[in-house]
């Protein structure tokens, strides 16, 4: 099952992957292993109107709050305050 996980921010995030064991020792976030896999989107915007001829930017996208992460796996415990379910999930897991 996909966790759907929405951060405050990406230092919370950066912190969480940490404290439970799903970075190197260099930073570099852990994305698979046997038990877990790991899918960081960062900050999501939609929507927006764009000048076809152009590319500008008539209306700017809304960027939706957050540091958000898809996870399948265990997930840890101090992660169940972060679950999001979104309607519409910009990414998910292949089934």
């Amino acid at each position: 099952m996909t966790n759907f996980i929405r951060f405050p921010d990406e230092s919370t995030a950066t912190e969480e992957l940490e404290i439970n064991g799903f970075l190197t020792e260099d930073g570099t976030p852990i994305l698979a292993s046997h038990h877990h896999a790991l899918d960081i989107i960062g900050t999501i915007a939609r929507g927006g109107e764009y000048d076809p001829d152009t590319g500008e930017v008539i209306t700017p996208p809304e960027t939706l709050t957050g540091w958000h992460i898809n996870f399948i796996g265990t997930l840890p415990e101090s992660w169940n305050e972060y679950i999001v379910n979104p309607e519409n999930p910009v990414r998910v897991f292949a089934q």
